[in-house]
């Protein structure tokens, strides 16, 4: 199969929670603000759900319309969805090269169970200290030879974003280390806010 696309993930996240219709999917996401995080226009989620279909990753659970309204096909998340989204998930929440793609699967990591999330977290904080270190040394480096500071602009903000996302991720790990904090797919799943956003999409 094709690598996930961020909107293929956001829709299997979405069926993760419960079957839906397309329609259900797009009003869900804006209701979500997901805009934030990819661009969404019915056009690409229509044919992300196709693409889904044919890998096999979804299905077709029914169909029915409402007066006026054009026939909406309900569809299902499938096993291999399922794996292909929580493989897709522990990949980027890992690493450190795609930073588009690490909002998606943050956004998408309560679907990992605590400590799946905690081990992908961690390698990501060994990867981003290991970047951190070597801006750090390059800047002190490139200084100590007389490199100008105009030049080495780009290089400081990079060196104080990794300072400030390990300092955020340790802060992170910590709250998943607490069990007080909820964590997983069924953690927020019965909240009234949770609801009312379902009812929403669904009008």
């Amino acid at each position: 199969m094709q690598r996930l696309t961020p909107m293929g993930v956001m829709i299997l996240a979405l069926l993760r929670e419960g079957d839906m219709h397309p329609y259900e999917m797009v009003r869900l996401m804006r209701v979500r603000r997901d805009e934030r995080l990819l661009t969404i226009t019915n056009g690409t989620l229509y044919h992300t759900v196709g693409r889904l279909q044919r890998a096999g990753l979804i299905d077709e659970v029914g169909s029915d319309r409402e007066g006026n309204r054009p026939e909406r096909t309900t569809y299902t998340l499938t096993d291999a969805g399922a794996d292909a989204l929580l493989t897709w998930l522990r990949h980027e929440l890992s690493t450190i090269e795609h930073p588009a793609e690490f909002r998606i699967a943050l956004a998408e990591a309560h679907n990992l169970e605590r400590a799946d999330a905690i081990d992908c977290l961690r390698t990501r904080r060994a990867a981003l200290d290991d970047a951190h270190g070597t801006h750090r040394d390059g800047l002190i480096g490139a200084r100590l030879t007389g490199v100008p500071e105009q030049v080495l602009v780009e290089f400081e903000r990079q060196e104080v974003l990794l300072d400030a996302e390990l300092r955020w991720i340790d802060s992170l790990l910590d709250r998943l280390d607490a069990e007080s904090f909820p964590w997983g797919p069924t953690a927020f799943e019965h909240s009234d806010r949770y609801l009312a956003q379902r009812k929403a999409a669904q009008q």
